[in-house]
């Protein structure tokens, strides 16, 4: 497995080549003194609204957390941490499962823990030293249940580069997403808008206790970003000044070092710029290990751009004579047209299909607003309106989305989804009204209620059920091939019939079959599959390798 390959070798040179430098980093601290450590102590209203001093923490009606925050680096961590302690040590408790069941041994485990110290040994020489600050504070609330791992300030510290470790060493792709951008002629009211699904999967708990953040910083811009407890870097969020910005994964080599987390690097542009020539700036003094696309919208801009970062390379996309823009997960500036590696991404994976469905589904309005962009975001189905099997990841809703977010810089107003996926009501919030003369609690959303859009009707049909049935058995069909258990033929042909249209029921099946030598339902089972819509060309072909070897 070449995640194992690369911990031996990781291990290798952590103890025999690099001691001095993992010792360096495992005691390296954020130096705290020239900030205020003070804060208000927290008052519990009830079971879902917490206050501390100005700042607080609720729970809205659609299930969505509200978080206000303020102060300076230190501050914010240790305030936040303490508001939001419960949520933080339940998602670190989600995350670190998630890590056993993908690791069970506990050889692997040690080696995997000595590898992270080896990887991230210079990773605290690429945060800005008022993000560590924040960071520690935010530790001091940690769990106490993993001081195997890491030490809180560490754990929480490697957590922010575990998106790109995890993309980057085995092409997991947990985040396959989906973003696109109208102006001018294209949107009803001239304005920007702005549209991306977060297809970030780390199973459904980790999904249920979303944050929005609202962080008003003593220095730099005011903001606010969709998170989780124990998050303080940015994968979707937008700034007084109207700068939005989220992140799509590039197809990347596998780095020798940990270096910036990208979601640091899209703190600091969200934190400090207004202008998309401000984020190209900050983007391009950060050294990042994996490769990203930050999209970026921008209110005095009245546009949006794509930064295309990656460890050897830097571009930046911008379109000209047109008033709209689609990013996936492959680049398209003029550095990446001859990488090899992004060719290769474009031609077999499913980031193009996405991409040309985004752009058949723009085409079929003369103007958007914010509904038609979250129906666009909420879309089931392949191009030409093909039915490919809910779950397709060349779906642009795949039906696994922490959230699906809309943006309207120019009016400061942004909607955010609520539970289930990008399925249910998106929620309005205005900027500009919550940060306006902040003072107190009142002990109310501060989301706008008439703005709400209302929850995809989807959710409560049978189509919706079946799926999520599918979902279960999915998993224990998998498990079950994997340990070489029996499935009875009913088991198999319920999967097929709960999600008919989807290549994986049928290649699950007939891999089933073939692990069990009945070579003609596993043929006829492969064969259904081919005529289905693959993921990607990496499948079809494992399933065609499958059929010559029968």
């Amino acid at each position: 497995m070449k995640l194992f390959r690369i911990i031996w070798i990781g291990v290798f040179l952590g103890f025999f080549l690099n001691s001095c430098g993992v010792s360096k980093s495992i005691h390296n601290r954020p130096d705290i003194s020239s900030f205020d450590s003070a804060i208000p102590e927290k008052v519990k209203i009830n079971d879902s609204t917490f206050i501390a001093g100005n700042n607080f923490l609720l729970k809205n009606k659609h299930g969505q957390w509200e978080l206000y925050v303020e102060g300076n680096p230190l501050q914010i961590g240790k305030i936040t941490g303490s508001l939001t302690q419960d949520l933080m040590q339940k998602q670190e408790a989600i995350f670190f499962e998630k890590v056993n069941d993908l690791v069970p041994s506990k050889t692997q485990q040690f080696l995997l823990r000595k590898f992270l110290a080896w990887y991230n040994r210079k990773m605290h020489l690429h945060i800005p030293e008022e993000y560590k600050a924040e960071l520690y504070g935010l530790s001091q609330y940690s769990s106490e249940n993993f001081g195997e791992i890491a030490e809180p300030y560490l754990r929480l510290l490697y957590l922010h580069g575990a998106h790109d470790i995890g993309h980057a060493l085995q092409d997991l792709m947990l985040v396959g997403c989906s973003s696109f951008a109208v102006w001018d002629e294209k949107t009803v009211d001239g304005e920007l808008l702005i549209a991306r699904n977060f297809d970030f999967y780390a199973g459904d708990d980790f999904a249920e206790e979303k944050i929005i953040a609202f962080v008003n910083p003593s220095e730099g811009h005011k903001f606010m970003s969709v998170t989780w407890g124990g998050m303080i870097g940015v994968v979707s969020g937008m700034n007084e000044e109207g700068l939005t910005v989220t992140i799509n994964a590039g197809k990347s080599e596998i780095p020798m070092t940990a270096k910036t987390p990208i979601s640091i690097v899209t703190r600091e542009i969200l934190q400090y710029a207004s202008t998309i020539e401000e984020a190209i700036a900050i983007a391009k003094k950060r050294e990042v290990f994996v490769s990203e696309a930050i999209f970026v919208g921008s209110a005095k801009d009245k546009k949006a751009a794509i930064i295309e970062v990656a460890p050897e390379n830097f571009g930046v996309y911008e379109v000209e004579n047109t008033e709209q823009l689609i990013c996936s997960n492959h680049f398209q500036s003029e550095p990446y047209k001859n990488d090899k590696r992004n060719i290769e991404w474009i031609a077999e994976s499913h980031s193009m299909y996405r991409f040309q469905r985004m752009e058949e589904l723009i085409s079929k309005s003369e103007k958007l607003d914010v509904n038609g962009a979250v129906s666009i975001l909420r879309n089931k189905k392949g191009l030409d309106e093909k039915e490919i099997g809910f779950g397709n990841e060349k779906a642009l809703n795949q039906l696994l989305a922490h959230h699906g977010i809309i943006f309207k810089p120019e009016s400061k107003k942004v909607w955010v989804s609520s539970n289930t996926y990008q399925l249910g009501e998106f929620v309005e919030y205005d900027l500009d009204e919550i940060f306006k003369n902040r003072v107190g609690i009142s002990g109310k959303s501060i989301s706008n209620a008439i703005g709400t859009i209302a929850e995809d009707p989807f959710i409560h049909s049978k189509e919706y059920k079946n799926y999520e049935e599918y979902r279960i058995l999915e998993r224990e069909v998998e498990t079950a091939i994997e340990k070489g258990e029996t499935i009875s033929p009913e088991i198999l042909s319920e999967l097929q019939q709960k999600n008919p249209e989807y290549w994986k029921a049928y290649y699950l099946t007939g891999k089933y079959y073939f692990e069990k030598n009945y070579d003609a339902a596993a043929k006829n089972a492969f064969n259904m599959a081919l005529v289905k819509e693959i993921t990607t060309v990496p499948d079809k072909e494992n399933i065609e390798k499958y059929l010559k070897k029968l």
